[in-house]
């Protein structure tokens, strides 16, 4: 973390804005000082400091422990704080010192096979990181009229998402599913069998026996040169799961402006907007859907637009993010619903499939790609609308089948659908264990469809 160098300008440039209780801020070699004159347990409140919203301070507390946190507010010449850590030995009048004006986030190749906390420390025990690059931690504006086109296939490993729901290089994609439904299980395959140069995984807001397992799980899968962990569990405050989220996105985006195909997947996003909603309660914002305040919904596309193509030159960002559809209400809940508007396709897991034990669990007729069209030929999309709607068709009449009042020959379209309903359950199923290539993909849903 890199302290501010102010010179005597600056420092003039701002008492002459007449910040009235600045004058009583000291400035120690160089550094802007404050003192701590509240804390309720959630919020420091501190002295007048020239930063802005986002801004890192440290925070001195009793017998000598130092701590982080960011500027939320300010207001009557007094700056609101919230630390990154929980249950602090602050007191009135500790020291205050503005760390990071502008947050920035150290990045570099030194990351990959190393597994960090929102802060970017070392959670690996392999020994401390070393990084001379910096970015800024929220990230950069793109034009729109310079991304690139998503004309490339990304290969996830995964026979009905590769066929059927296709996947483009920069494509951002959204799991939406209850708890339960195999989320994190069809997360761990497509980690562990994607085409990527770079692998991001921010597992935010998770338990923390789940973050040991899965990191473990993806960095023996992988070669160490190609995968960074980014691991904030439930029990940090939200401010820090936040931090992780955006740590993860600028670590992608790094690696994007180097040319590399990245891969970011973020278990989960609802978890992230969890977060937003306590530090928006916190500072007093108006509850809206479902208690999501209005900076849950600002949150989410400032973060997700971040990743996807940049500019002729670059690499791209694949991102995949993880939604908790509570109580498996996958149309009305607001952060499924704010970030299905956003992202360039969906995957809808269904409970009914998981208990028939269909893994993974992929509900096709609800599921889409938004960009399918433009990575696919004419001829694959025929088959995928003739898979859809066979599928659907014997989902519509399942109940009229299993109460015996169809018989055979009354409609031909449902003939079809019934013939082929094993065979297609059978494509949808499978292994964790199992990894299916584009062409093995597509060759099998055409002897499918093709069957007499």
């Amino acid at each position: 973390m890199h302290d501010i160098d102010n010179t005597s300008n600056e420092r003039d440039s701002y008492f002459n804005k007449g910040l009235k209780n600045f004058r009583s801020s000291k400035i120690s070699g160089g550094r802007f000082v404050a003192k701590v004159i509240a804390y309720n347990g959630q919020v420091i409140k501190a002295s007048a400091l020239p930063g802005i919203l986002g801004s890192m301070c440290t925070i001195e507390c009793e017998n000598d422990e130092r701590v982080t946190g960011e500027v939320i507010g300010f207001q009557d010449n007094e700056v609101d704080i919230l630390p990154y850590e929980l249950n602090l030995n602050v007191s009135i009048g500790n020291k205050v010192i503005l760390s990071q004006k502008t947050q920035k986030a150290a990045v570099g190749d030194e990351l990959l096979g190393r597994v960090v906390d929102g802060l970017g420390k070392e959670l690996d025990g392999q020994g401390p990181l070393v990084l001379n690059s910096l970015m800024d931690l929220n990230g950069f504006k793109t034009n729109p009229f310079q991304r690139k086109a998503i004309n490339e296939v990304l290969d996830v490993g995964i026979r009905n998402i590769n066929a059927l729901l296709t996947i483009g290089r920069g494509q951002r994609v959204g799991i939406v599913a209850g708890s339960g439904v195999g989320k994190s299980v069809l997360l761990s395959m497509i980690t562990k069998s994607a085409e990527a140069d770079v692998v991001i995984v921010a597992l935010i807001g998770e338990r923390g026996r789940e973050l040991a397992s899965f990191t473990k799980e993806v960095l023996s899968s992988h070669s160490k040169d190609k995968v960074v962990v980014v691991a904030v569990p439930a029990d940090r405050s939200p401010l820090l799961r936040i931090q992780g989220a955006k740590r993860a996105t600028t670590i992608a985006e790094y690696f994007r402006e180097k040319g590399k195909n990245v891969l970011l997947i973020m278990d989960s996003l609802t978890r992230v907007a969890h977060a937003q909603r306590e530090l928006g309660l916190a500072l007093g914002e108006q509850p809206t859907s479902r208690g999501y305040p209005p900076s849950v919904i600002s949150l989410m596309p400032n973060l997700i637009e971040r990743t996807g193509t940049n500019s002729v030159g670059s690499g791209s960002i694949t991102s995949i993010y993880t939604i908790l559809a509570d109580g498996d209400d996958t149309t009305t809940d607001p952060v499924v619903d704010t970030a299905r508007a956003i992202l360039d396709g969906h995957i809808i897991l269904s409970r009914g499939q998981a208990e028939l034990g269909v893994y993974p669990a992929i509900d096709i007729s609800a599921s889409i790609s938004r960009v399918i069209s433009d990575i696919t030929n004419p001829d694959q999309q025929d088959l995928i609308r003739d898979f859809r709607k066979y599928f659907s068709i014997y989902q519509e009449n399942k109940d009229l089948l299993l109460l015996g009042g169809y018989k055979e020959g009354g409609d031909p379209e449902l003939d079809k659908a019934i013939k082929l309903y094993d065979k297609m359950v059978g494509y949808i199923r499978q292994r964790p264990d199992e990894k299916c290539d584009l062409d093995g993909a597509r060759v099998a849903l055409v002897e499918i469809l093709n069957a007499s």
